[in-house]
């Protein structure tokens, strides 16, 4: 008879401390004795470990975060992690130096890490857990924004269909259970777009059996996909940033049991921070169910295509005025008084015709357009 094996993970999502907040009681004991009863522990760690020096920042859009070790660690050494996972959009925030003080700093306090390296090999690189002869891959990889690596420079391994299967069909020919933990989505959506749902059951047709995601500053639903769970988004774990979302607050853990002879079981577990100190706990019995609640509505949407494409239909025109403002004239202008000026006037109007949207759709939706004009920004920016 063969031996059995078992073991618990648990998995959390965004994870960032400010320095403002160094040496603050934000862990409840209730949590900590969580985490310190499973076999392996993970977190993504939202930004890099470094010291603030403002000429490592990246050109980017959005905010670079940051944050210092001896802020960082201590809440690390509460929770007894294990690992982080470092592929996601903020990671390579502070450049290359940025990247390799947080590398230095997890190898001195003996934290595993994956999902970054220092080219595009290592980033992709799958880290292994094993444990009483049973061997486990997790791989991580982040939506395609700023933090990127390449062939021959540092970051994060990219959301690549192609790419992404590759990794996991080689982990599987090694390993007997392949983690997916993906840092991807829509910021506050619920649920995910139909093409990501298409995109990671495609993943779990080629050999994940279990896969995670977060990024979303939510909670998500989840459903089981060829004995395969996916759990879409776990949204904030412990992110002290003030936001004026409600969402922001609520997080899922997720234990997954892993043994040698069934698909990986899992089990949700809801979080709360307080908004105003950010200490985050886990919460009372009705709101436990009143989460779960939701976690079971959204996950009812995913196996109905045409309520899934409503929602994302509904999200979209919520937000197209958004994403139109990306292509606007008005983004020259930092001032947003000076922004809602131009915009009240039309002057964006008189660049931005249909035709000129046209234009725009035809290159961020054909492959080779795309190609060509990403690589001509890139080489742009560069100089």
């Amino acid at each position: 008879m063969e031996p059995y094996y078992h073991m618990k993970l648990i998995i959390a999502g965004d994870f960032y401390i400010s320095d403002k907040h160094r040496g603050q009681d934000l862990i409840d004991s209730s949590l900590k004795e969580l985490f310190l009863n499973a076999d392996f522990r993970i977190i993504n760690q939202e930004a890099p470990i470094t010291g603030n020096t403002p000429i490592n920042k990246i050109l980017k859009t959005g905010p670079h975060l940051r944050t210092s070790a001896e802020t960082t660690l201590p809440f690390l050494r509460q929770l007894d992690v294990d690992m982080v996972t470092l592929a996601n959009n903020h990671i390579l925030d502070y450049g290359e130096q940025g990247l390799t003080n947080t590398f230095n700093t997890l190898k001195e306090n003996q934290i595993k890490y994956v999902g970054a390296g220092n080219n595009l090999r290592e980033a992709a690189t799958p880290f292994t857990i094993e444990k009483d002869g049973i061997k486990i891959a997790i791989l991580n990889f982040t939506e395609n924004e700023w933090s990127i690596a390449e062939d021959d420079n540092p970051g994060a391994n990219p959301l690549d269909i192609i790419d992404n299967v590759n990794q996991i069909k080689a982990a599987k020919a090694t390993h007997d259970k392949i983690i997916c933990i993906i840092h991807g989505g829509h910021e506050y959506y619920h649920l995910p777009s139909p093409r990501i749902v298409k995109q990671y059951r495609f993943y779990a047709e080629n050999g994940a059996d279990a896969i995670v995601g977060h990024h979303t500053h939510c909670i998500g639903g989840y459903e089981v996909y060829n004995n395969v769970p996916i759990i879409y988004s776990l949204g904030n774990f412990l992110f002290t940033l003030p936001s004026t979302h409600e969402k922001w607050h609520t997080g899922l853990l997720v234990q997954l049991d892993i043994n040698s002879e069934m698909p990986i079981s899992f089990k949700l577990v809801p979080v709360r921070q307080e908004k105003e100190t950010f200490r985050c706990n886990l919460v009372n019995e009705r709101e436990n169910k009143d989460i779960l609640q939701q976690v079971k509505d959204y996950s009812e949407i995913l196996q109905n295509e045409n309520e899934l494409s409503k929602s994302w239909n509904v999200f979209i025109h919520k937000m197209s005025q958004q994403y139109l403002n990306f292509f606007s004239p008005i983004q020259l202008f930092n001032n947003r008084y000076l922004n809602a000026g131009v915009k009240k006037i039309g002057i964006d109007n008189w660049f931005m015709s249909k035709k000129h949207y046209k234009l725009i759709l035809n290159i961020i939706r054909c492959d080779a357009h795309k190609g060509g004009a990403v690589a001509a920004l890139k080489t742009f920016l560069r100089e």
